[in-house]
Order: C-alpha cells, then structure tokens, then sequence
C-alpha cells in the first residue's frame, strides 16, 4: 500500500466549490504513478524499456464530497496482478476528518510499443519481481487492517 496526498486546487471544482468527479480519476493516475515509482520503476523506466501500460478500464464510487482547500490521501494498492494484467485499487481520505469519500480501480495490461499483449513473467522478470512483490505486500497490509477492524 501507498499513500500518496492531493490538495484540492480551485480549478478542480464546480460553481458549488465540491471536487468535480472526473478529477477522481486524475488523481488516481497521480498516485498510481507515485506508487510504481515508489515500487522502483516509474511509467518512464517501463517505457524505456519498451513496455506501455494502458487502461482497460476505470471505475469509481462517490461517497461524500470534497472541497476546494481539503486535502486528500489516496492509498493505492495492487488487488491483481498474473504477470500480464493488474487491477490497482484507490481510497480517497479526507486529511480533516480521515473518512473515506471516495474508492475506486483501474485495470490495466502490458504492451510493447507495437500493441502487442506482453507478459512481464516471461519477457521483463524485474519487472515483474517489483509488481508481484508491490502484490504481496498489499495483500498482508489488507490483511492486517482487516484484523484491526475485527479489534474494534
């Protein structure tokens, strides 16, 4: 897990001064990047490299607003990764009031510049060692917020 903050700058607002949704979806991509430089290889190491990560797809779910001046934590986890696709999960917190306002996921796969599918198991092992590692550590974060739940 990742943690990546955000203050909310007035151009990301509508007339009522409440984050705009599609912004949502920017700052996940912010603290994605963050995340995968964080793991040791940034969009521009993979790209060098020849690989490109597009999305598949994007989801968010909007569950109290955020204001213009608020800022954010977005924690980033990998929920799944098999060495050709990778599902990264989000949760938006309010600094102020720690509450989660909103969650999220993209999905992504790997190509070569060609557009052709790649696997990083096969053809790029670092990479693949960094993502499969960024995969276990999100799974025993989870698993030890989950117990702390239960505690309460």
């Amino acid at each position: 897990m990742s943690a990546y903050k955000h203050k909310v700058q007035y151009y990301e607002t509508d007339q009522m001064g409440i984050v705009h949704h599609s912004n949502y979806i920017r700052w996940f991509e912010e603290a994605r990047t963050d995340f995968m430089e964080k793991l040791g290889m940034g969009y521009d190491e993979m790209e060098k490299k020849g690989i490109l990560s597009p999305v598949l797809g994007v989801e968010a779910t909007y569950l109290r607003m955020v204001r213009f001046g608020d800022t954010v934590t977005i924690t980033t986890r990998i929920k799944e990764y098999n060495g050709i696709k990778l599902t990264v999960t989000y949760e938006v917190y309010n600094d102020r009031t720690g509450m989660i306002h909103c969650k999220g996921a993209t999905n992504h796969c790997f190509l070569t510049r060609m557009g052709r599918p790649v696997s990083l198991k096969k053809e790029m092992i670092e990479f693949h060692n960094l993502f499969a590692k960024g995969l276990e550590d999100s799974k025993g974060k989870k698993n030890k917020n989950d117990d702390k739940k239960g505690e309460k």
